[in-house]
């Protein structure tokens, strides 16, 4: 009998479709816990709130009236016309409900648009550090990811004069996150419009802005680029409502774009998977429309959680970080920290120092490798005030220990 391999055929683009350091350091979490060590991980940024209990009766309600079946490709009108007025009222952005399409989860909006805009040698300039996925989605429609990096000295946000160094005739698409995992960082109106200027002096040039942290703000006033003038037809939006309203479970996202761009992601999306779940956009409509009050609880909590973590960051010598306006991330620069030991071990990477973070210390982290950024950790701080002061006394502890 002819010997046969399965695994041999699987394309390249099997091994380039991982996530990577997230993914191992969250499993190796799990595997340590399951040992019975205790471990406080840090690596997953997913809300520990559970989604609003209005939200889930909506969503009860829904699946008791018979919306359990298929959905239009692009979304049932209702949440379109929806999200049309919500995106007008609080992003200033003018998207009509056709130039909305509903996906699953923003992941999907985010591929449906690289998908439908990327070709083999479109190049795509990606501002580090920035979230693994964009890279892995690039690579895998065939594009070229030109990664520009900025350091925690610039608050880790590429300069404009830089990004117009990196333009070239190739250039197709800039993504941009803001506010920004890993970093917490958010774009001024006035950093926008600069990038925007380079952005409409190129003849094919256009930004993926990926805006799912709006509601998870803490200072300054979240801009969308596609609100600045002559920005709507150069952008495709990309939300969802994983982060504001703890619904990550949920799978539940959006673009917005020109109707051309929009009906091309809608053909991808055809193809791809179909609708988003029908219920669950239902469940979306009263997220919208119902009360807010919880979504203020959550980032108020949030809040108070960035300022335990800056405060105990900030007393570990060796420990660099700026400040964190948005979002539930850390995102430290621990180089100072790298090539010491413990005891024969040399910390040479934070691959390295995350892995011996988690094994002898119990506190679960991301390298900064998986983010563009080699010299830094992610830390999630969408965990509970216990453990997040368990954690800080553990990194104080074991980074204090390096000689």
């Amino acid at each position: 009998m002819t010997s046969f391999d399965p695994a041999s055929l699987l394309t390249a683009r099997t091994q380039s479709a991982d996530e990577g350091a997230i993914i191992r350091m969250a499993q190796k979490s799990r595997d340590l816990r399951a040992k019975g060590q205790d471990v406080v991980s840090l690596t997953v940024g997913e809300p520990d709130f559970d989604t609003p209990l209005n939200i889930q009766e909506a969503a009860t309600k829904a699946m008791r009236e018979g919306f359990t079946h298929y959905s239009p490709v692009a979304g049932i009108p209702e949440l379109r016309a929806a999200l049309s007025k919500k995106l007008k009222d609080e992003n200033g952005l003018d998207y009509s409900p056709a130039e909305i399409c509903l996906t699953n989860g923003a992941k999907q909006a985010i591929s449906n648009a690289v998908l439908s805009l990327i070709d083999h040698g479109d190049e795509v300039i990606m501002l580090a550090p920035f979230w693994v996925s964009y890279e892995i989605t690039v690579r895998f429609a065939g594009g070229t990811p030109v990664i520009l990096h900025a350091s925690v000295d610039e608050a880790y946000k590429v300069p404009a004069r830089r990004i117009a160094e990196a333009v070239t005739p190739r250039t197709k698409l800039l993504i941009l996150n803001s506010p920004s995992n890993p970093t917490g960082a958010v774009w001024s109106r006035a950093e926008l419009e600069e990038i925007a200027a380079i952005v409409k002096a190129h003849p094919r040039m256009m930004v993926l802005s990926d805006e799912i942290y709006e509601y998870i703000m803490f200072e300054g006033k979240m801009v969308s680029i596609g609100s600045l003038p002559g920005m709507k037809e150069r952008t495709i939006i990309a939300n969802g409502f994983s982060k504001g309203f703890a619904m990550t479970g949920w799978r539940l996202g959006y673009t917005a774009a020109v109707e051309p761009i929009t009906k091309a992601m809608m053909r991808m999306q055809s193809t791809i998977t179909t609708g988003a779940n029908q219920f669950v956009q239902r469940a979306a409509l009263e997220a919208l429309a119902g009360p807010r009050d919880e979504v203020e609880h959550m980032r108020q909590r949030y809040q108070q959680r960035r300022d335990m973590v800056l405060k105990g960051l900030r007393a570990i010598p060796g420990v660099k970080i700026g400040d964190i306006p948005a979002t539930f991330y850390a995102f430290p620069d621990v180089s100072a920290l790298l090539g010491k030991k413990a005891g024969n071990h040399v910390m040479d990477t934070t691959d390295r120092l995350c892995d011996w973070l988690v094994e002898e210390h119990g506190v679960a982290t991301v390298p900064g490798t998986a983010f563009g950024a080699p010299n830094s950790i992610r830390l999630s701080f969408a965990a509970s005030e216990a453990d997040i002061e368990k954690a800080l006394s553990r990194i104080a502890a074991a980074l204090g220990s390096l000689v």
